[in-house]
């Protein structure tokens, strides 16, 4: 049975990888134009101080470290990702960035892990970590609703590209899987969630594509470009 749950922990992370990678895209036109122009740092700044706390979590939890790999991966991703907002955003949105990184990514992650290293011990630790990963995970998770809502409205799915959705639907269900098998409801709740609104994005999709459109028009759409636009942002486990 242990051997189940590392299968489907090494495909998550492999899923995961991809996902962390999406906005690559995105970051190759801000650095081709030396310019952020309409992108919103704060999805690169949550999703650092999530995967930063699920590391944390995936270390102090025996047998995790799986969940500790992927999110350290992205921690690292996310890091390259902000320098560079850094380095190609205006003065107002570099000040901006900056403060916002400090406070998140410096001043709370820093006090979170310090509290818990020194304060907090055993069971209550593990606790703690998972229960503030999980609510920030489930707050991220509900970000792609302001998405659906666009695609509602305009009846267009121009900004919820099909292959987006579909990994954000596989990434939550693999996740939930492996906390199924681990019992791990941590993990369980928030990619539950995410499977769920991955299930939705894709009906959503299916109702509002245009006849004419395709998956492969979609991928030749530069779709790694709308990945982020302001206020959203895919959540990884």
């Amino acid at each position: 049975m242990e051997t189940l749950p590392f299968i489907i922990g090494i495909i998550g992370n492999i899923i995961s990888v991809f996902m962390f990678l999406a906005p690559v895209g995105t970051f190759r036109r801000i650095v081709q134009n030396k310019s952020t122009e309409d992108f919103d740092s704060l999805p690169y700044i949550c999703t650092l101080l999530n995967s930063s706390l699920w590391t944390y979590y995936g270390i102090i939890k025996p047998g995790s470290y799986l969940v500790s790999t992927v999110n350290g991966f992205g921690a690292i991703a996310e890091t390259i990702y902000i320098a560079l907002f850094l380095k190609f955003a205006d003065k107002k949105m570099r000040k901006n960035t900056g403060i916002l990184a400090g406070i998140l990514n410096v001043g709370i992650l820093a006090t979170i892990l310090l509290l818990a290293q020194f304060i907090l011990y055993g069971e209550m630790r593990i606790n703690v970590i998972g229960f503030l990963s999980t609510c920030l995970n489930i707050i991220m998770y509900s970000s792609p609703l302001g998405v659906m809502k666009t695609v509602v409205r305009s009846k267009s799915v121009e900004f919820m590209p099909f292959l987006l959705s579909f990994f954000f639907f596989l990434n939550g269900g693999v996740w939930t899987l492996y906390a199924v098998l681990v019992s791990d409801w941590f993990l369980g709740v928030p990619n539950g969630i995410g499977w769920f609104l991955g299930a939705v994005q894709l009906v959503i999709y299916v109702i509002y594509r245009s006849p004419n459109s395709s998956v492969e028009d979609l991928e030749q759409g530069d779709q790694t470009e709308r990945l982020l636009p302001p206020s959203s942002t895919p959540t990884l486990q």
